[in-house]
């Protein structure tokens, strides 16, 4: 049922996945259901919504991302992280949140699912100092794009995008951006059976 479902979700954001990225896919939700009776790790409590909230809402962004190495800030239990990996194995992801809970569930996932382009950290992010810069930082319903930026800016190269996923886009929130900052593309996103608005924000550091 639930596979049935991606597979009509995916036609729909048009976008190819193999057999055993949909297993892995649908794997995911049964697990974040699982987990989520004793680790609430999500307020969506059914299958069928997660499969729309958490892992098509992550998906619809793939087509966007340029580059091979991303971080996902404040990933929560490895959104949008763990789908864009399933479905960019080419790619490389950091799983960055502070709640050891998280950490312990996505490292479980990577396990048992057999993802091998993840990399899960326990930090606060302006506490996480990585050697290499990102060519993504991604951040899903994390904070403001101005706190994002601001608690971000030593993590992309000096080329690398910040991707904010927000719903609903506010005049004042895009108005804050520091001058340090420039936003390149605001995207409108549909996401099948969902009827609030999405956008991603792609925003660049100016040259000094």
């Amino acid at each position: 049922m639930l596979l049935e479902r991606l597979e009509s979700y995916l036609k729909e954001i048009h976008l190819s996945a193999t057999a055993e990225q949909k297993k892995q896919l649908v794997d995911f939700v049964g697990m974040l259901h699982k987990w989520n009776k004793a680790y609430n790790l999500t307020s969506v409590r059914a299958p069928e919504q997660m499969l729309i909230r958490h892992i098509v809402d992550s998906l619809v962004v793939s087509p966007y991302l340029k580059g091979q190495r991303f971080i996902d800030v404040g990933t929560g239990p490895g959104l949008p992280g763990i789908p864009l990996a399933i479905m960019n194995p080419d790619k490389e992801f950091v799983l960055l949140d502070s709640l050891g809970k998280r950490i312990r569930f996505q490292k479980q996932v990577q396990f048992e699912l057999g993802i091998r382009n993840i990399k899960s950290v326990e930090s606060r992010v302006e506490a996480y100092q990585p050697e290499l810069g990102f060519d993504g930082v991604l951040s899903r319903a994390f904070a403001s794009i101005e706190d994002m930026l601001s608690w971000c800016q030593h993590l992309p190269t000096e080329q690398g995008e910040f991707y904010a996923l927000k719903g609903q886009l506010s005049q004042e929130e895009m108005d804050a951006v520091s001058a340090d900052f420039e936003i390149t593309e605001v995207i409108s996103l549909n996401v099948p059976d969902m009827d609030e608005q999405r956008h991603l924000v792609k925003i660049v550091k100016k040259a000094k």
